[in-house]
């Protein structure tokens, strides 16, 4: 059998696997995957309906098998098997406990389904590999927040949160239709639209202090996620740079997280931090202020300014 042959019998085998998966598979998604052409993928379509699998396809939307047909048991390679325990030990240290517990049980599920000498293969690797992480990325009260996030927004369903802004003590309620989820600068974050402020905005899940499911429908009809964080890319970022005494920069570690930190280095007693943000106005600033004195601003400019400002108006009210 030559290695052509055994190329295609490969790619059809995970064309019917991935249209196992989804409802409905696009034949460019198909393309795209195993990089060949669409004709290709046509003609291995024709080929497992010429098998017996039933496939039915609408035009300009895509296939799909017909409802109640369903592969028998499917067998991973040791390779497969092995790349599911870096997942396993992402999800123990970067989701909520309940979303976990929940990939836990399904791991146990899968691993049941391993040869034996292939068990033993990834429990070598399983014990040898550890995911380290000094964030906490959800609040202790929460600790379902991605799990009831999921559920909302498959079943569109809007949620109640108990939220803290960062420059506040006072925590507000907030009933939203979450759009989708995201992970940036190691932080967790949700994008819903907020009836309280009547537009949509971003909630960090660390502030989030309790959420509750409600069975209140979505009022509007959203857009991907995709849309909303690319209106927040048109918003201009400004470099900061800092330069910080030793002495106190290990007590900016973790907050600094909150302004946008990029990196450090030291420079002599020093320490040179770098941060990309948005807030140049208000939070930054402010921020700045609570260790000015042992800290210098090397750009830009207009932080400066800003700063002296808010030194000025601080001045006047002491007078």
């Amino acid at each position: 059998m030559s290695d052509e042959t055994l190329n295609k019998f490969d790619r059809i085998v995970a064309i019917l696997i991935q249209l196992q998966s989804k409802k409905i598979v696009k034949a460019q998604e198909l393309a795209n995957r195993f990089e060949v052409s669409l004709r290709t993928i046509y003609r291995d379509i024709r080929t497992l309906e010429a098998s017996g699998v039933p496939i039915y396809s609408e035009a300009g939307v895509g296939y799909a098998l017909m409802d109640g047909y369903r592969l028998p048991p499917v067998m991973f390679s040791r390779e497969e098997a092995s790349s599911f325990i870096a997942a396993e030990k992402l999800m123990q240290k970067f989701t909520d406990t309940t979303l976990g517990n929940h990939y836990a049980s399904a791991m146990y599920k899968l691993k049941a389904v391993l040869r034996t000498d292939d068990k033993v293969w990834v429990e070598r690797i399983e014990s040898n590999v550890l995911m380290q992480s000094s964030e906490k990325l959800f609040n202790d009260k929460s600790p379902n927040t991605l799990a009831l996030l999921f559920e909302s927004i498959a079943q569109k369903t809007q949620v109640l949160l108990s939220y803290q802004t960062f420059n506040s003590e006072e925590i507000t309620e907030r009933k939203i239709e979450p759009v989708g989820v995201f992970h940036d600068n190691n932080n967790w974050y949700v994008v819903g639209y907020c009836h309280l402020r009547k537009d949509y905005r971003q909630f960090r899940a660390d502030r989030i202090h309790k959420i509750i499911k409600t069975e209140a429908a979505f009022t509007i009809k959203h857009n991907s996620l995709e849309t909303y964080l690319d209106k927040e890319k048109t918003i201009s970022t400004i470099k900061i740079r800092i330069l910080v005494e030793k002495e106190i920069a290990h007590y900016l570690a973790y907050e600094r997280k909150y302004y946008g930190f990029v990196s450090e280095k030291e420079i002599g007693d020093k320490i040179e931090m770098t941060f990309i943000t948005r807030e140049i106005e208000e939070g930054f600033p402010r921020w700045y202020l609570m260790f000015g004195d042992y800290a210098k601003i090397l750009e830009p400019e207009k932080l400066k300014t800003r700063v002296l400002e808010l030194l000025e108006r601080n001045k006047q009210k002491l007078l």
